[in-house]
């Protein structure tokens, strides 16, 4: 199965996914498509709207991340390389009391090349189900807390541009724009 990803103007990444209620082998083979076109893209996140699919789940994969950050996945703490890629089932994040917000300059698939200072909490908790319908819960911070934070905006149809400050918003206003032309341009139908 080979999955595109959808760019900024098309409608879906505005919409909230639905509920995944059907776990097993066609929604891992789902979740490992999505990896696939994460990779191909040489993205760390990836959620369903992108690849024009309402549902709520979405992928992260930082193993090939330099960047620090800490984590804990269902009371311990396995290497990297056991847990990601993650295949992330009806995320539900909670933050942590007191945790500061840090300001980072992010991307998205969905807007190439076009990225731009956000602010969000350092950390946070994720309860969540694997493509199987197991439950689980990551504690994380740093960019892994990020990651998911952007992720499961998208799949509540909020995204990255949504975050930013005015100032922020303003300066990439021109090559957004550009975008959703291209992207409306991409979907009338060829005469």
């Amino acid at each position: 199965m080979s999955l595109s990803i959808v760019h900024y103007n098309d409608p879906i990444l505005r919409k909230k996914g639905n509920k995944v209620t059907q776990f097993g082998a066609d929604l891992a083979a789902f979740g490992k498509a999505m990896i696939e076109a994460m990779n191909e893209a040489q993205g760390i996140g990836l959620a369903a709207q992108q690849v024009g699919q309402s549902k709520q789940i979405c992928v992260v994969d930082l193993r090939e991340s330099e960047a620090e950050y800490s984590w804990e996945l269902d009371g311990a703490k396995p290497p990297r390389d056991i847990f990601m890629p993650l295949i992330v089932v009806n995320p539900q994040i909670t933050l942590v009391p007191g945790t500061p917000e840090t300001v980072y300059e992010e991307g998205c698939l969905s807007f190439p090349e076009i990225r731009g200072d956000v602010t969000r909490p350092d950390e946070i908790k994720v309860e969540f189900q694997d493509e199987y319908g197991m439950k689980h819960v990551l504690r994380c911070n740093g960019l892994l807390a990020r990651c998911f934070l952007h992720e499961v905006d998208h799949l509540n149809g909020v995204l990255f541009i949504d975050r930013m400050d005015k100032a922020t918003r303003t300066a990439i206003d021109g090559p957004v724009k550009a975008l959703a032309k291209e992207t409306r341009d991409n979907a009338r139908p060829k005469e």
